[in-house]
């Protein structure tokens, strides 16, 4: 009896078993893979295609993701946590805070943040503790990106945060009717004259006033 008490007691606290690694790369690249589709063709992709971009079989991608609100949810969690990441890698490692300011913004067009925009529209739940956790954890990496650029005076003060993300949206997300030529080879090449005008000192004053991060949540709602 004691043996069998203790063998119980044993599976109680067992741990749950973690992802294994090769499950760990499949969920990976599917939300990669279903990250460039939705650029390309919108969230109502076929499933078939994404499957067959990151390599997988359908069976895998729906063991992961059961339905497309699913997948469409975890994907804008992948964009904006890898995102928030390059912000503080950005600061932390370059020599200076525009520096950073500039890998981070080229940094984030390439991981598609643009696409987000069309994705958070119809029924997906913007108000989902995960989502609004990822948000702020964004919001706060970018918010000290820019403080840290105004306070070394090399990044103009009458601009904010939500200036810089209405910028990256627009200039990193393809147009619709764009097919005639290949808009992502523009992209960085735009996005760097728009930093170029964030330099301090300001050469030119902005009509209106700055966008900030209650603007944009407020606009979102």
């Amino acid at each position: 009896m004691q043996g069998v008490r203790e063998s119980r007691a044993g599976a109680g606290t067992s741990k749950v078993p973690r992802p294994r690694a090769d499950a760990l790369r499949n969920r990976e690249r599917i939300l990669a893979a279903a990250r460039e589709t939705f650029v390309e063709h919108g969230a109502d992709t076929p499933f078939d295609e994404i499957a067959r971009r990151a390599g997988v079989g359908n069976a895998t991608l729906y063991r992961h993701f059961p339905d497309r609100a699913t997948l469409v949810h975890h994907v804008v969690l992948y964009v904006m946590g890898r995102v928030a990441v390059h912000a503080e890698q950005a600061l932390a490692e370059e020599p200076d805070a525009f520096a950073a300011l500039v890998r981070f913004t080229h940094a984030a067009a390439d991981e598609r943040i643009g696409a987000l925009c069309p994705m958070l529209s119809g029924d997906f739940d913007r108000e989902h503790p995960e989502l609004l956790a990822a948000r702020t954890a964004l919001e706060e990496a970018v918010e000290v990106l820019v403080t840290a650029g105004q306070e070394a005076g090399l990044l103009r003060t009458d601009v904010a945060v939500g200036d810089l993300m209405v910028a990256l949206a627009q200039l990193s997300r393809p147009l619709p009717g764009t097919d005639c030529f290949d808009a992502d080879r523009f992209v960085h090449r735009h996005l760097q004259v728009f930093l170029d005008g964030l330099r301090a000192p300001a050469r030119s004053e902005l009509p209106g006033a700055a966008a900030t991060l209650d603007d944009l949540r407020r606009r979102a709602m």
